[in-house]
């Protein structure tokens, strides 16, 4: 095995779960982070968010990682320089890039002519691989360098393992020396020494490595997600169709999911996508494609179906109850989703505020710390239900899934549930004295 070393700009879900993966995986890895509170997280030892067998595994593979808040040592000896920066979206839903370039900034004085990979692992619109090039020209017109595009395909709550076993890995370059060296680099994730709590996903054939060029790699990232997110809305369309006719959607995916073209991840019908790529992402790639002079109508619909579903669902409890005004309401779950503690784009504040402005009185809880302004929170779950006249599971925790019901239910002023997750099973609800509304469901 060649073991390389790598500089990593930015130690948030990307950064850091690649950063974990790549030195379980033998390789040198120096971690640059410029928030302090997130640097002396690390320094002392300690992963800034919640995130499944990341805490043990970066401890694991102390020896080789390097925590710093300056690329210059760093630069030295990294043979490939990986950015993993955020780019959140602009007030007109594009890609923020001002942390690639700011980072940007701070390689090219550094840049000489020992030749080095820049690798852009950020969600970026396409062009950006070619912006990037004509930047570090113009800063170090002498610099040898090569720009890769190698999108991640995280998930948040599994990220860790997606880093070390991916269903693919997308080399966006059109230099031979830098796919060599990307070869390389991902070449031993395969052999990766892993927390027994993974080892079991080690996959037993060699993972899939695309070679594509860098505007194909830019869009494979959008695309993928455009696509999963699609699979959420038709299926919460479903739904909605449920309800109006009768059948029941889980039916429906039961036969959906037999159908080997179709497969029944992200059908689960509910209140629809939340977090901080989904909804960002399809956005960005509906304004890729303005901007390119396509109106992408399917994508447009999937994105007004997504942003109107959680309000719709809540109108089956608001006739249920005769109105909100008054109302003391339980919201189960803030986090985007289980095993996580990010809040971005929540379904479960959004649920929350929407309730209070039409004059409910609300009290969240969830699995984490998490705790928004505005809302009332409690993390003890008899708490949050105590006395309330109904609740809305919005993130489907165990916690929830695995709760004695029937005890919880002795707690509430009315023992009515909207599962926004369907994450329940309504005979056993109905068995425990509930009202019980599904998405798509019969009762």
């Amino acid at each position: 095995m060649t073991r390389l070393e790598i500089t990593m700009v930015g130690a948030g879900y990307v950064g850091l779960s690649s950063t974990v993966a790549l030195a379980l995986a033998g390789h040198r890895v120096h971690l640059i982070e410029r928030n302090i509170e997130r640097l002396e997280a690390l320094q002392s030892g300690q992963i800034p968010f919640l995130e499944p067998d990341l805490q043990s595994a970066f401890q694991d593979c102390q020896k080789n990682i390097c925590i710093a808040a300056n690329l210059t040592k760093a630069l030295k000896t990294s043979s490939i320089i990986m950015l993993a920066v955020g780019t959140p979206p602009t007030p007109a839903q594009g890609a923020d890039l001002s942390q690639i370039f700011a980072a940007l900034e701070d390689v090219a004085p550094l840049l000489d002519q020992t030749p080095k990979l820049i690798v852009v692992k950020s969600t970026v619109p396409v062009g950006t691989n070619a912006e990037i090039r004509a930047f570090l020209n113009s800063r170090a017109p002498n610099a040898l360098f090569a720009v890769a595009s190698n999108p991640e395909f995280l998930r948040q709550g599994r990220a860790l393992r997606d880093a070390l076993f991916p269903d693919r890995i997308v080399l966006g370059t059109s230099e031979p020396w830098a796919l060599k060296l990307l070869h390389q680099l991902y070449a031993p994730l395969q052999h990766a020494s892993v927390p027994e709590t993974l080892a079991q996903f080690r996959p037993t054939q060699p993972i899939p490595m695309l070679e594509v060029s860098p505007e194909s790699a830019e869009l494979a990232k959008y695309a993928a997600n455009a696509f999963l997110a699609m699979k959420i809305s038709f299926i919460n369309e479903i739904a909605n169709v449920c309800a109006a006719t009768g059948a029941d959607v889980s039916e429906i995916k039961a036969v959906l999911e037999q159908d080997k073209r179709i497969g029944g991840d992200f059908l689960r019908a509910g209140l629809g996508y939340g977090g901080s790529c989904f909804p960002k992402d399809t956005r960005a790639l509906s304004q890729i494609a303005l901007r390119g002079g396509y109106e992408f109508r399917l994508l447009r619909a999937v994105i007004e179906v997504n942003s109107e579903q959680r309000f719709r669902v809540l109108q089956q409890l608001e006739r249920r109850l005769g109105g909100f005004r008054g109302k003391r309401i339980a919201v189960l779950g803030l986090t985007f989703k289980p095993n996580t503690d990010d809040l971005r784009e929540s379904l479960g504040v959004d649920i929350a505020l929407e309730l209070q402005a039409r004059g409910a009185i609300v009290t969240a809880h969830d699995p984490t710390p998490s705790k928004p302004e505005g809302i009332d929170f409690t993390s003890d779950l008899n708490a949050c239900l105590t006395g309330v006249d109904a609740a809305i599971l919005v993130t489907e925790w165990d916690e929830y899934r695995n709760a004695n019901w029937k005890d919880l239910g002795r707690l509430m002023q009315r023992k009515l549930i909207l599962d926004g997750r369907n994450a329940l099973e309504p005979r056993d609800m109905l068995a425990a004295g509930f009202e019980y509304l599904g998405v798509g469901r019969k009762s």
